[in-house]
């Protein structure tokens, strides 16, 4: 379904999408905003999730895969002049491509029921952009979840889902958990839960060496401005820093979130490592 084109910034159809730009009206309709042909092509292949997609006629040119794939979704196709686009889209450079979708977020029992073996917690973690590049990093460290805490940003805020690059609907994520809350689920699993924070009393290889990264891990990640509170460092197992060997004064929060779950993920893909025994698995299955 297409229509005519909208070029009205006032029509109904372009109001209703252009209140999603507000957490408020995201709440509220449990509805957001994902832009870009990358995200919204993640979000197609989650069945209902895409609710809307709005397109310029040239971007839907380029896009024609996208759109006959929203087609055989069902999803309503708006065809919108580029001053229409322009109003909706966060972007510097728009794209021309645009989808409301439903939320996505999951039950953090739904979590914890799956048994994770490598979790991203943020604690406080207010800026969308590190949010969303931490869950980026998540997805590809083969992350089993991601758990934001209930003084988090918005997962669905437009910056936020454009730094995830599509991984918010690659992987189970939770939202306005509690740290303490969230910790004790995971510790009933038993997954170690580590702090990442420069004043670690372990660096990240004396944390390998003890055998803390081989097993089932979750990382507490917070705000990069002021670190973790001690209230939150507390719940932790252990607290590692990356080692700066140069004079860099620290990592940011994604960076150091990226290495912290990639030697995790390399631990449990060693030998003895949690995940060793199934991998070794599919290769005997291969053979």
């Amino acid at each position: 379904m297409t229509g005519p084109e909208l070029t009205d910034t006032r029509s109904s159809r372009v109001t209703a999408a252009r209140r999603l730009i507000k957490r408020a009206f995201r709440a509220r309709g449990r509805q957001f905003l994902a832009e870009g042909p990358q995200a919204v092509s993640e979000a197609l292949t989650l069945p209902g999730v895409v609710q809307e997609l709005f397109a310029t006629g040239p971007a839907a040119e380029r896009n024609a895969d996208l759109v006959e794939a929203a087609a055989r979704e069902g999803v309503p196709l708006r065809l919108v002049s580029g001053e229409v686009f322009d109003s909706l889209a966060q972007t510097v450079t728009p794209q021309g491509v645009l989808a409301v979708c439903r939320f996505v977020d999951v039950p953090y029992d739904d979590v914890l029921a799956a048994s994770p073996r490598l979790v991203a917690v943020l604690a406080q973690v207010r800026d969308p952009g590190n949010a969303g590049t931490v869950l980026r990093c998540a997805d590809a460290a083969g992350a089993d979840a991601v758990v934001l805490s209930d003084a988090s940003v918005d997962v669905y805020n437009p910056k936020c889902v454009r730094a995830s690059a599509g991984s918010l609907f690659h992987l189970p994520v939770a939202v306005g958990v509690p740290a303490a809350v969230g910790v004790a689920g995971l510790r009933d699993q038993g997954v170690t839960v580590l702090a990442a924070d420069g004043a670690g009393e372990l660096d990240l290889t004396e944390a390998a060496e003890r055998g803390l990264l081989s097993g089932p891990t979750a990382w507490i990640f917070g705000n990069e401005a002021w670190g973790l509170p001690a209230a939150t460092r507390d719940l932790a197992d252990a607290v590692v820093r990356v080692p700066v060997y140069g004079r860099a004064e620290s990592l940011n929060l994604a960076t150091a979130a990226a290495v912290c779950l990639y030697a995790s993920a390399n631990a449990q893909r060693a030998p003895g490592g949690c995940r060793a025994a199934e991998i070794a698995g599919r290769v005997s299955a291969a053979e």
